[in-house]
């Protein structure tokens, strides 16, 4: 049971949270598979979003295991399951998109998941050795969480435009919210900021969206007609909401009144 110990009872019983909180949030996806399983067809959703969940996750695994910390288990754990996870959603989706989709698909794979991963792991490998790689690492994660975590920035500016939160579901932003603060204190606890950092973000983006929801939550919740003809809503068939530093992610799907963020997906 010692891997289980971090020397403080806080880091442990918020790194156990974020486990079943980004565990959770992992398997929403789930409704809309079988969804795609049972109808043969991707439906226009996009993979973007499971390949990068699914190189977050090999990326945060990687510096996980590098870290001599008991308290890192937690961390191996839950993006463990999401490397199986993910994986198993991009095998689904390969099977049954169209053959451009599926191409494109596989090529985001190669360039990111083989081609960057094993270029990160080359690079960590040769070119630092102990804390320095560990450290390199730690920015290399904080780097693409950053660069995620600016993603609601479409959905918020969507929301002001529109006057409507339709896209922008409240629960969406509550887990957001959620899963931030509890990494953030995670991190914080086991002081590792490379942890909480990204999620200082989380929590002000997550704390913003539910500013707006109390905002706009009684304007008018059908989009307008012009905003179903919108070509740049049109094109948002898939867009991530959020990804923290341990692969919580939800999405933003098609629909035929434009994009809109599923209730299931949360």
């Amino acid at each position: 049971m010692a891997i289980f110990m971090t020397g403080n009872p806080l880091a442990l019983t918020f790194g156990v949270l974020g486990n079943i909180i980004s565990i959770v949030v992992f398997l929403a996806p789930v409704p809309t598979f079988c969804r795609v399983c049972r109808r043969k067809s991707t439906e226009g959703f996009e993979s973007v979003p499971y390949v990068v969940s699914l190189f977050s996750a090999m990326l945060w695994l990687y510096y996980a295991s590098l870290k001599s910390e008991s308290g890192a288990f937690l961390l191996i754990t839950v993006n463990s399951v999401g490397c199986v996870i993910e994986t198993i959603y991009i095998g689904l989706y390969l099977a049954y998109a169209p053959k451009q989709a599926r191409m494109l698909t596989l090529r985001l794979l190669i360039l990111l998941n083989f081609g960057g991963y094993c270029s990160i792991l080359l690079l960590s490998h040769f070119l630092a050795k102990g804390s320095t790689r560990v450290q390199l690492l730690g920015w290399i994660c904080v780097a693409l969480s950053i660069a995620v975590f600016a993603a609601p920035l479409s959905v918020i500016r969507m929301v002001i435009r529109t006057k409507s939160v339709e896209f922008m579901p409240f629960s969406l932003s509550f887990f957001l919210t959620l899963s931030a603060v509890t990494w953030l204190l995670y991190g914080l606890f086991l002081k590792d900021l490379y942890v909480a950092g990204p999620n200082v973000l989380g929590v002000i983006f997550g704390v913003l969206q539910m500013a707006l929801h109390a905002i706009y939550r009684k304007g008018n919740m059908t989009v307008m007609e012009e905003e179903k003809n919108d070509t740049s809503i049109g094109k948002l068939s898939c867009d991530i909401q959020s990804c923290n530093a341990h692969g919580f992610i939800v999405f933003i799907e098609a629909s035929d009144k434009g994009s809109v963020a599923t209730p299931s997906e949360v």
